[in-house]
């Protein structure tokens, strides 16, 4: 989703023909796969996992190597990304583009390597919050892309997708649908071109936001399971918001020329946890619903017996480290908590009746840190406030699972989500004489105390390199740079924080590393990676010329 969400093939496998007068009937069921944890299974868990539940399609939001390399062999249909960040640079270099394909796409279609369906050319570019910050870079960087894809003699074989927020167009009615004013000329180029290379059209829909962002709006209208306020459309009714907001598109699309094309659901589900109308009974009603309402392949009114290609549920796993500017329930849109354990019965309709949970998962030590009841907890407020800035204390929040726990409760949550996100280093539950450990689980109801997973993340976020991948960070973003090929950079670019970056060779083999640079801990780190990423944007432009070489390197911002 915004960040910022998905799907997988079922029994009945999408029938993919890129024909606008034989449109599909069948959707195929794949999951969103984000990576933006605080405690992070490793790839090849989670891998196990999609297999034990029969998914066959997945959405990344990046293309990290350690995923891919994970998913070679598997036969799971995938979508790449390229996070919006990158946007303006792919737009600008045939080089960078070209590279680009060779190091995340090329390197993995080989014999026994990843079956790579999409690239999905940034994420919700044209958000109205980004006041069309990415606008101008989207088409560029597909033309540039298509022509890196032919090169490597497959864009007959991978397709670029460029995933739209619903607020890309707006109606009271479905029927009246168009794209927002100012977006029309742009929609028109991309769905041409989208069109013309036998691509769909990817949108995300979430009928929580709506309920979330909106108290006149109908609860039971998101839902699946009949409404008291039907929408009224001249011969069409629409009993639920889903149906709504996919023939909403269907018209904007019609107003361009292009009634027919193929949709993919990029990003749909409900959260668990962070909001009043976010917990597990809402969210296994609308997923259920919805897989049912999409397996039945009826369709919509404007799409009678065509349903989507495909849709990706959003999410597979929580992610603990996500932004939370949106709201506290976007690190809780899983399926499955962080350790691969489903939250609730879900039938996916894909051979097993409900959810698998992960197997083999290591956990450290059933421990837990809480507030020790002999000490006077008057001024622990700042504690907390340090704990909660690095971990995940989002459910002790209005609406959340964890909120009616108590005063102490709450302490002892923050205490313990801090020493688990610390490995359970017993400094960690010192917090100056406050904390104890205790072996006792103080899980309380549905508020779950949670135990950590081994080689998992710790919480201080240092910025380190790695040659030869991609660039990620706490918002999942890739960064390719042009780097000198011999001699140190002069002069050093520098960082917001006082760091600098410097090249070394050791052996002939040269490198570059950050240093210097800590992040605050309360700092956004979005804000960091944008700031991070304008000054290696700029350091490319003012340093190419004919000495030098592409690379791509690994930024990670996080631990």
């Amino acid at each position: 989703m915004a960040e910022g969400s998905k799907l997988l093939g079922v029994a009945a496998l999408a029938l993919v023909v890129w024909s606008w007068s034989a449109i599909v009937a069948e959707s195929g069921l794949g999951v969103n796969w984000g990576t933006v944890s605080l405690h992070k299974l490793s790839p090849s868990t989670v891998v196990d996992l999609l297999k034990f539940n029969n998914i066959q399609k997945v959405k990344l939001f990046d293309a990290d190597p350690d995923v891919l390399k994970s998913l070679m062999g598997t036969g799971i249909q995938l979508m790449v990304g390229i996070p919006n960040e990158m946007l303006s640079l792919l737009s600008s270099s045939t080089v960078a583009s070209d590279l680009w394909v060779r190091q995340n796409v090329s390197r993995y279609i080989v014999k026994g390597g990843v079956d790579i369906r999409y690239v999905a050319v940034g994420n919700e570019p044209f958000l109205a919050s980004y006041s069309g910050e990415f606008q101008s870079y989207v088409v560029p960087a597909l033309m540039n892309l298509q022509q890196s894809l032919a090169k490597a003699n497959l864009a007959g074989v991978v397709k670029l997708v460029v995933p739209c927020n619903a607020d890309a167009y707006e109606s009271s009615l479905p029927s009246q649908g168009a794209f927002r004013p100012e977006l029309t000329q742009i929609m028109t180029q991309i769905v041409s071109f989208l069109n013309s290379n036998g691509s769909p059209f990817v949108v995300n829909i979430y009928p929580f936001l709506s309920l979330y962002g909106n108290s006149d709006f109908p609860q039971d209208y998101a839902f699946f399971e009949g409404t008291n306020h039907a929408v009224t459309d001249g011969p069409n009714v629409y009993y639920n918001a889903f149906d709504g907001n996919f023939d909403t598109l269907v018209a904007a699309l019609s107003k361009i020329g292009y009634g027919q094309m193929p949709i993919i659901i990029g990003e749909v589900g409900w959260p668990t946890d962070g909001a009043v109308s976010a917990n597990l009974t809402a969210a296994r009603a609308f997923n259920q619903g919805l897989i049912n309402h999409i397996l039945s392949n009826k369709g919509t009114p404007l799409r009678p017996d065509v349903p989507p290609i495909d849709i990706y549920l959003f999410s597979l796993l929580d992610e603990g480290a996500k932004s939370i500017m949106p709201g506290n329930f976007e690190r809780h849109w899983g399926i499955f908590s962080f350790d691969g354990q489903a939250k609730y019965p879900l039938n996916l309709g894909l051979g097993h009746r409900l959810l698998k949970n992960a197997k083999d998962v290591q956990y450290l030590p059933s421990r837990w840190c809480v507030a020790n009841p002999s000490r006077d907890l008057s001024g622990v407020a700042n504690h907390i406030r340090i704990a909660c800035s690095v971990a995940d204390c989002t459910t002790l929040n209005y609406g959340g699972s964890c909120n009616a726990i108590g005063a102490k409760g709450n302490i002892s949550y923050a205490f313990n989500s801090y020493y688990q996100l610390q490995k359970q280093d017993s400094k960690s539950c010192d917090f100056d004489g406050l904390g104890m450990i205790t072996f006792l689980d103080p899980s309380i109801g549905h508020c779950r105390f949670l135990v950590g997973v081994t080689g998992s993340n710790s919480s201080s976020f240092n910025l380190h390199i790695v040659t030869l991948a991609t660039v990620r960070s706490s918002s999942t973003t890739l960064l390719m740079h042009q780097l000198p090929e011999f001699g140190a950079l002069s002069p050093k670019p520098k960082w917001p924080s006082g760091g600098w970056l410097e090249k070394t060779c050791h052996h002939g083999l040269c490198q570059n590393h950050f240093d210097k640079a800590r992040i605050p801990m309360f700092q956004e780190p979005k804000i960091l990676l944008k700031q991070f990423t304008t000054l290696l944007s700029t350091w490319v432009k003012s340093s190419a010329n004919s000495t030098t070489t592409w690379e791509v390197r690994q930024w990670r911002i996080g631990v």
